[in-house]
């Protein structure tokens, strides 16, 4: 399959692009500062500039969304804006422009995170973001077949645990691998409307 992967120099962008390529799929790599294609895709007119350039392909993945963590009393309007700006909106317009220009029976994997289900201190914003896209996931679903969109959502990954860790008090991790393989899994199965929990 021929895929675009958003947020490919990244931790987790990283992990899938390696997974998705030991099993023979093409990759192309998109990225802020990096990778095959740039694009910032909070900007609308860049993702479409994006599509153009990568022409068609048979899977859309996101490994990109930044949010703000602060206490909820220190969040301004302009925080929540841009954690759903950054994760909710980008990753929407991604699928909103992408499925006339995916293969018929081609998918979108979007990510989300625990925060959706398992709320911590600072993280008000992520968790608004996170619960959006998951939202956003099951009610594109059954609008957009035969094409398929789902959604990864992990905990701390083992490998960012000596940085975030302490953000995450008694939570287990996730091994990077496995995240990754939740990808493969929405790329090459054939469910959708799911939202993939690790």
């Amino acid at each position: 399959m021929k895929i675009l992967l958003i947020g490919a120099t990244g931790t987790l962008g990283s992990g899938v692009h390696q997974a998705l390529a030991v099993r023979g799929h093409e990759v192309l790599t998109v990225g802020r500062g990096g990778g095959d294609l740039r694009c910032d895709i909070t900007d609308p007119a860049q993702v479409t500039e994006l599509y153009d350039r990568a022409g068609r392909v048979d899977a859309v993945v996101s490994a990109a969304g930044h949010v703000p963590y602060k206490p909820v009393t220190e969040l301004a309007p302009e925080d929540y804006l841009a954690a759903f700006r950054d994760k909710v909106l980008s990753q929407i317009d991604l699928v909103r422009q992408g499925v006339p220009r995916i293969a018929e029976r081609g998918s979108f994997t979007l990510i989300t995170g625990v925060l959706a289900r398992e709320p911590i201190p600072t993280g008000s914003a992520a968790s608004m973001a996170n619960g959006a896209v998951e939202a956003f996931v099951r009610a594109a679903a059954i609008e957009i077949a035969p094409q398929r969109v789902n959604a990864v959502s992990p905990t701390v990954f083992t490998e960012s645990l000596d940085a975030y860790g302490d953000f995450f008090p008694g939570m287990p991790s996730v091994d990077l691998a496995d995240v990754a393989q939740a990808y493969v899994r929405c790329v090459e199965g054939a469910q959708t409307g799911q939202v993939y929990a690790l």
